[in-house]
C-alpha cells in the first residue's frame, strides 16, 4: 500500500520542516498542491521519514528547498534516496530552471557560444566528409566499373538542363538592372559609355558565377538532401550497405561529378545572358549602338576577368554538392527531419558560397587580378 505524503513544521523546532509518506508520481497532484500551498518559513528540511521516493517526488523536494532558500545538500535523507536526489539535482530543470535566474546578458552569451560551437562542429563535419569523398574518389574512379555514367548523366540533366532557363532569365534581368542603375549614376557625369565596363566586369568576375551558384544552392542542394534523406528514412541506404555496395560511390560521386561539369557551363550561359541584358538596356535607354557596345566590350575584357569567374565555379560546385549530400545523410527517421535538413542545406550552401566568393574577391584583388 502506498502511504500518502505529508509535511509538517516541527512544533519544538519551528525552523525544521519534516517530510514523510511516499513522494511518488501517484501522489504528484497532491504533492504539488501541498508544496505550492506551503507558505511558512523553515531553515532545515528533514526528509528522513519519506518511505518511497521517485524522480517526480525528488523534483518537488528540490522545488520546495529552492523556494525556502535551503541548500539541497543539507536535506536529511535516507541513504538509499541520496543518489536519486543528486541525479535529479544535476538535471537542468531540477530547481524550476536555474537558467531563468541568470542575467539576460549571460543567457545571450551562452546562446551565442552554443551557435558558434555548432557552426564550428558543422565545418569540421563538412571537412571530414570532403576527405571521405576524396578518398572514395581516389579508390573508385580508376576502376571503370565504378563509373556510374547513367547516374551522372541523369544528374547532369537535373542540375544543368533543368536549371538553364531560370539561370539565363534571371541573369539577363540582373544584367539589365545593373546597367540601368549604372546609367542612372553615370549619366550625371556624361559617362554613359562606362556602363559597358561596369556590366562586363561585374558579370565576368562576380555576378555570373555567384548568381548561378546561389540558384543551384537553393535548387540542387535541397534536391540532393531530400533525395538522400528520403532514402535514409526508408532505410534504403542500409540496404545498399547490406548488399556490399558503397553509398558514397552510388549516391555522392555521381552528384558531385555532375555538378562539377554543369556549374561552369551554366556560369558561361549566365555571363552571356547578363551581358545581353546590359546590351538591351544600353541600346534602348542609353542610345549606345550594339556595335559600340561590342567594341567597348572588346577593349575592356581581359582573359583574367573571365578566368576569375570560371575558377570559382568548380569550388562552388564542390561546396553545394557536399553540403547537400551531407545533410541528406544526417536525416533521421521522420518527415520533419527531412524538412529540417533540407532547409539547413540551402542556408549553409548559400552562406558558404557568399563567404567563399568574398574571400576569393579579396584574394584576387591582392594578387592584382
Amino acid at each position: 500500500m502506498s502511504e500518502r505524503p505529508w509535511l509538517t513544521l516541527d512544533e519544538q523546532q519551528t525552523d525544521t520542516l519534516t517530510l514523510g509518506g511516499d513522494w511518488q508520481l501517484v501522489h504528484l497532484g497532491e504533492l504539488d498542491r501541498a508544496v505550492d500551498a506551503f507558505r511558512q518559513r523553515a531553515s532545515h528540511l528533514d526528509a528522513s521519514s519519506i518511505g518511497r521516493l521517485d524522480a517526480s517526488g525528488a523534483l518537488l523536494l528540490l522545488k520546495l528547498a529552492n523556494r525556502l532558500g535551503i541548500d539541497a545538500d543539507t536535506i536529511e535523507l535516507k541513504s538509499e534516496h541520496q543518489a536519486l536526489l543528486e541525479t535529479v539535482q544535476s538535471s537542468p530543470s531540477s530547481t524550476g530552471g536555474d537558467s531563468k535566474r541568470l542575467p539576460a546578458w549571460t543567457r545571450g552569451l551562452a546562446a551565442i557560444g552554443a551557435a558558434v560551437t555548432a557552426q564550428f562542429e558543422q565545418i569540421l563535419r563538412l571537412l571530414g566528409f570532403l576527405g571521405l569523398t576524396l578518398q572514395t574518389a581516389l579508390k573508385a574512379l580508376p576502376q571503370p566499373s565504378n563509373w556510374k555514367l547513367t547516374s551522372i548523366v541523369h544528374h547532369m540533366q537535373q542540375t544543368g538542363l533543368g536549371a538553364l532557363p531560370l539561370v539565363v532569365l534571371l541573369s539577363f534581368l540582373v544584367g539589365a538592372v545593373v546597367a540601368f542603375l549604372g546609367a542612372t549614376v553615370l549619366r550625371d557625369f556624361g559617362a554613359e559609355l562606362f556602363v559597358v565596363d561596369l556590366t562586363v566586369i561585374a558579370f565576368l568576375r562576380e555576378m555570373g558565377v555567384l548568381l548561378t551558384a546561389i540558384l543551384l544552392a537553393g535548387r540542387t542542394a535541397s534536391a540532393f538532401t531530400a533525395q538522400i534523406g528520403t532514402m535514409k528514412s526508408r532505410e534504403e541506404i542500409d540496404a545498399i550497405r547490406t548488399i556490399g555496395l558503397d553509398p558514397m560511390v552510388l549516391l555522392v560521386l555521381p552528384r558531385l561529378i555532375a555538378l562539377l561539369i554543369m556549374l561552369p557551363i551554366l556560369t558561361v550561359f549566365a555571363m552571356a545572358a547578363g551581358l545581353g541584358g546590359g546590351l538591351v538596356v544600353s541600346a534602348t535607354v542609353l542610345d549606345i549602338p550594339a556595335e559600340l557596345y561590342f567594341t567597348r566590350m572588346h577593349e575592356v575584357v581581359q582573359l583574367r576577368h573571365y578566368l576569375v569567374g570560371l575558377i570559382k565555379a568548380p569550388l562552388f560546385a564542390v561546396v553545394i554538392a557536399l553540403v547537400g549530400c551531407l545533410e541528406g545523410f544526417k536525416v533521421g527517421g521522420t518527415a520533419q527531419s527531412v524538412g529540417e535538413r533540407t532547409t539547413s542545406a540551402v542556408v549553409q550552401s548559400i552562406s558558404l558560397v557568399i563567404v567563399i566568393n568574398a574571400a576569393a574577391a579579396v584574394f584576387f584583388m591582392q594578387i592584382g587580378w
